[in-house]
């Protein structure tokens, strides 16, 4: 008999199962004949990738390239890494703005134009790079601004033309090493008036088919002929995909501030070349073409040469889990009185006989994920803002299982069962304060920094946070700590104040001191609410939504402190097999992060 769709556990739902990517693909953007909006210079442009869901249509950023100053075609840096799936038809927008602020609200820039395509169309053109135009649909005013924002959901209705969008597809090869170089240079061509030249390098990396890729800039120096470079770490696939004789091409140019910098010159060379290290082979000639045509006695235009080449393979999250790596679980649970009377079906904390409610789905949801990289599978879990049994005192920090000295509870299910008991016996109070329960999991990350533990602390909460310096202190102090947080925020209150805790655009300081890390994740509850009443497939996404960033997180601190992982325990000696007497609990769960 068929299980109803409802009745599923999430354990059962492995969201990735029947979609493994075949390949990942790396999306390079470069634009021609931008608008101009700019009175006086030309257009900062940045380009904003959206993704469009499966079920719901809806288009999610997925990322965003550096801002080029002062340009009408720019050739971003910044790439895009995406999963590519045959089977998908995977749909994706390109929006251009042009920043006119440090502002990461894409409302208070002006828009350019957009284009609209699937990922399949990019691969499958000749080359992998496709040309489409940028137009401008329909628009809807911003209600803030009054700004005109694209009306995307017209599917891009073509309007006035706004220039091209050249998008190019590579598969990413699985070469994990990152190449560290430094570069001199000596006797750079003068190019400024006034002063000598500012020279920085511009690296790109050359394509099947003739065309080259940029990979690489350099920080300018400023006022020299004879510039040093800083080092720069470079991943391998980026500047030759894996293949060590494929041609990288190196351009000189003198920065100007109006955009239009001077090319001083360019040379070749192959990563087998650069590998060599600094010898008399890495020293060369930057050759002007033009200058080596109309002057005879044309030598070069100076020379460059490799001071330092190094290689190392880049650890992954998976090494670090194989390694022996746990991740230990902590849950907070919001108990102020904004949730509601729990008693009555209007409140946020409502015990349905028929179904868990918004706390307990999300918990179960992201909990049933990362429960398989603790080995122990004991799990602290705290409540904050509730007034506790006997004398009424208010607490942002107690354990729900109401034990002082272990606050632990065993598996989710443990957390779901102290929950429901705490919530029949304390009272639902308030303010909303983050800042203890942070500071309580700092605690015991700050006692193991060896990398053989790492902690991901989940809050869900209602409401407005009241004590938003004292969090971002905690916070700024945990970002030094092995440790990440989760938010997800329940119900209909505005989370303004969440979004700027998840450092994605802007890094979260306090007192002057930034983070070092962003270890933040927010999301709101409302957005994965599936009409169709399948728990099961929105909870999915859920979880794959905040905790797509814990793996790079994780490997984030473990690099900041020279940790590398630990080589994979030796296997269990095998003993004779014997005829068992009952059959195994069950088959391994295969997770995904």
């Amino acid at each position: 008999m068929d299980q109803p769709e409802d009745m599923a556990s999430l354990s059962e739902f492995d969201s990735l199962a029947g979609s493994i990517p075949a390949t990942k693909v790396e999306i390079t953007v470069s634009c021609r004949n931008l608008l101009d909006k700019d009175m006086f210079s030309k257009s900062d442009p940045l380009c904003v990738m959206y993704t469009q869901g499966m079920e719901n249509k809806q288009w999610r950023e997925f990322g965003r390239t550096e801002v080029i100053d002062n340009t009408l075609n720019p050739d971003f840096v910044r790439k895009f890494i995406v999963d590519y799936f045959f089977e998908e038809k995977q749909n994706l927008r390109f929006d251009l703005y042009d920043v006119d602020s440090k502002s990461p609200d894409l409302s208070k820039h002006d828009f350019l134009g957009q284009a609209f395509c699937t990922l399949g169309e990019i691969v499958g053109s000749s080359g992998s790079r496709l040309e489409k135009p940028l137009t401008i649909g329909t628009f809807s005013l911003n209600s803030r601004t009054g700004k005109p924002m694209p009306a995307v959901s017209n599917g891009g209705v073509p309007g006035k033309k706004c220039g091209t969008i050249i998008l190019s597809a590579e598969e990413l090869s699985n070469c994990r090493d990152v190449a560290t170089m430094q570069f001199c240079a000596n006797k750079l061509d003068k190019k400024d008036f006034f002063g000598k030249s500012d020279p920085f390098l511009v690296f790109y990396r050359s394509n099947e088919d003739g065309t080259f890729t940029i990979c690489h800039k350099t920080e300018v120096m400023k006022n020299t002929l004879n510039p040093v470079w800083q080092t720069f770490s470079i991943p391998v696939r980026a500047l030759c995909n894996g293949d060590y004789d494929r041609t990288i091409k190196v351009e000189v140019y003198d920065w100007d501030r109006d955009g239009s910098h001077d090319f001083i010159g360019e040379f070749t060379t192959s990563y087998r070349e650069l590998a060599r290290g600094q010898s008399q082979f890495n020293i060369y000639e930057v050759i002007n073409p033009k200058k080596k045509m109309k002057k005879k006695k044309y030598v070069n235009s100076g020379t460059v040469t490799l001071l330092s080449f190094a290689v190392e393979s880049e650890s992954t999250f998976l090494d670090y889990i194989k390694g022996g790596t746990q991740i230990n679980f902590t849950v907070a649970i919001d108990f102020t009185a904004s949730n509601g009377n729990p008693s009555q079906s209007t409140s946020l904390h409502y015990m349905s006989p028929y179904q868990l409610n918004a706390y307990a789905l999300a918990l179960t949801a992201v909990g049933e994920i990362i429960q398989h990289y603790d080995s122990d599978k004991m799990f602290p879990a705290l409540g904050f803002g509730a007034k506790l049994p006997p004398d009424g005192r208010v607490s942002h920090e107690f354990p729900l299982n109401g034990n002082q000295e272990n606050p632990s509870c065993c598996g989710i299910d443990g957390i779901l069962e102290a929950y429901h008991s705490s919530l029949r016996t304390v009272q639902l109070y308030g303010p909303t304060n983050f800042a203890p329960v942070v500071t309580h999991v700092a605690r015991n990350a700050a006692a193991v920094q060896d990398g053989s533990q790492y902690s991901v602390l989940l809050i869900i909460t209602d409401g407005v946070i009241s004590d938003m310096a004292q969090t971002k202190e905690a916070i700024v102090n945990a970002a030094k700590l092995p440790m990440s947080i989760i938010i997800v925020g329940v119900g209909q209150a505005e989370f303004d104040a969440m979004v700027e805790l998840d450092g994605d655009d802007v890094r979260i300081s306090s007192r002057g001191k930034l983070a070092e890390r962003d270890i933040v994740q927010f999301v709101p509850f409302r957005d994965y609410v599936d009409r169709t009443g399948n728990h099961v497939l929105s909870m999915a996404r859920l979880a794959r939504d905040v905790l797509a960033e814990i793996p790079d997180q994780l490997v984030s601190y473990m690099k900041a402190q020279g940790i590398r992982p630990r080589p994979p325990p030796a296997a269990p000696v095998q003993s004779p097999p014997q005829s068992p007497a009952h059959s195994p609990p069950g088959s391994p769960v295969h997770t995904h992060i």
